[in-house]
């Protein structure tokens, strides 16, 4: 328990519903030094430095081999018994150091793309490169992950960077994994010798097997470039000229026939062969968290309540959408970081949840809670396949600037619910939508989740300000 007698901890994401944890590196990385603990030195952990060992300074004692391999497996089977499944975040795109790393100290010059003259290429931003289309570092990240999954039985891997990677290791990777989850970032930090057909970014999609890729063009239609601190998005001020992204968000980045992809922020083309194969989110660990982006991109004039409905909305527009919806830790409290958009080596002060947030901001917790149990409970919410969406999603045509509106049709994948409509109004003030002929019962109104619906509407609804 924490202030105000809250769950916290595994009972906390139990009272959340959350499905999955994604938990960042815990592989052993160079930047802490396991043997001076009490130097209380913190880091994120994307600085691999042997991938098949867990990190020692998340042990109890890291001079006892026994104990951090015991600890973790402990740890996954804490989160499965309560129903929770485990995502690894996993770097095999760089290491921590070049010329003494492992792979250096085995086969010189092997494992790592080179320049013409010589140096490493640097595509992680990190000082080098790992080189995934040869034969035994391929071999290499392929046996990594299945080790993990064998060993510790972790469900899915979350890979770093992962348009470092070539397409043909990614597929291999997860063609050894079948079951389990595999995503990634869909990007590299700059550029790679590697040809960009070969590279597993968010273009090449189509080409992955089941792999999936975040979506940032729905990230920063809601809430703003993440390049720039003060520019806001659709649910936060600045609804005008991001409606299509978030139309391409809604059917999870693949081909529909009422997108205008032109409009899209950042590709101009679907990349996904399934809605599966994109992962919805407005903040994750990188970046402002999502309310210290709010807070300093809203219009000079926006209170504390409104920032708090601008958040709701961005989330709503997540849970609803078709694809994976995923979330930081943290936001279903207000947590923020102090400003801090990169605070990988961070003290607790800035990056450890709060959890007296959670009564002070109960209204918000439950609406995060009711928005995941709404997503579990209608099926019309997780279309699997392309064919599937475009034949249940319709946009409507609402002829308003900063308003989204669609309906998911007749049981849509075996929903419950005859037909749905879901409206997004980005706008600071209220707006009123035509609705299609029939009795609607709204489950969502004003910031707030009637599960088993509220009273019933005809005609046509009026949408409160940032509100969905």
């Amino acid at each position: 328990k924490g202030p105000g007698g809250v769950a916290t901890g595994v009972d906390h994401l139990k009272e959340l519903g959350v499905t999955h944890v994604h938990i960042l590196p815990s592989y052993d990385y160079g930047s802490v030094d396991e043997t001076r603990l009490q130097d209380n030195v913190y880091n994120w952990g994307y600085d691999p430095k042997n991938y098949n060992a867990p990190e020692g300074s998340y042990s109890t004692d890291p001079y006892n081999p026994e104990a951090r391999i015991r600890e973790f497996k402990e740890m996954v089977r804490g989160l499965h018994r309560n129903g929770i499944r485990v995502i690894m975040d996993v770097v095999y795109n760089h290491t921590f150091v070049g010329d003494g790393s492992n792979f250096s100290l085995t086969v010189p010059g092997y494992f790592y793309r080179h320049k013409p003259d010589g140096s490493y290429s640097d595509a992680s931003g990190c000082g080098n490169e790992t080189a995934s289309e040869r034969a035994m570092v391929r071999r290499y990240i392929v046996e990594s992950v299945k080790y993990w999954a064998e060993e510790y039985h972790v469900d899915g891997f979350r890979f770093d960077l992962m348009g470092i990677h070539d397409v043909e290791t990614m597929n291999e990777v997860k063609a050894e994994l079948a079951k389990l989850f595999v995503y990634g970032e869909g990007w590299t930090a700059s550029d790679s010798p590697l040809p960009e057909d070969q590279r597993a970014i968010k273009v090449n999609a189509p080409k992955l097997n089941d792999v999936a890729v975040f979506s940032d063009d729905l990230r920063d239609a809601l809430k703003g470039s993440v390049f720039e601190t003060t520019q806001a998005g659709f649910a936060s001020g600045k609804p005008e000229g991001n409606e299509e992204s978030i139309k391409f968000g809604i059917v999870g980045a693949i081909r529909h026939p009422q997108i205008d992809y032109n409009q899209i922020l950042y590709c101009k083309a679907p990349y996904a062969n399934k809605p599966t194969q994109v992962i919805n989110y407005v903040s994750c660990h990188d970046d402002l968290c999502l309310m210290d982006k709010l807070k300093l991109s809203a219009p000079k004039d926006a209170t504390p309540d409104e920032l708090i409905r601008f958040g709701k909305l961005a989330q709503t527009i997540i849970f609803t959408s078709q694809g994976v919806p995923f979330m930081r830790a943290g936001e279903e409290l207000l947590h923020d970081k102090k400003g801090v958009h990169n605070s990988y080596q961070s003290p607790d002060s800035i990056n450890e949840i709060d959890w007296s947030l959670k009564a002070k901001n109960k209204d918000v917790f439950n609406y995060y809670k009711d928005l995941i149990a709404l997503r579990k409970s209608h099926p019309a919410f997780r279309i699997a396949t392309a064919e599937g969406v475009r034949e249940a999603l319709q946009f409507q045509e609402v002829n308003q600037p900063g308003v989204v509106a669609y309906t998911l049709g007749e049981h849509a994948n075996g929903d419950s619910w005859k037909k749905i409509m879901v409206i997004f109004n980005g706008n600071r003030k209220a707006v009123t939508v035509s609705l299609p002929e029939g009795t609607w019962v709204p489950v969502c109104k004003d910031g707030r989740i009637y599960l088993d619906g509220k009273g019933s509407v005809q005609g046509k609804t009026t949408v409160s300000a940032s509100s969905a």
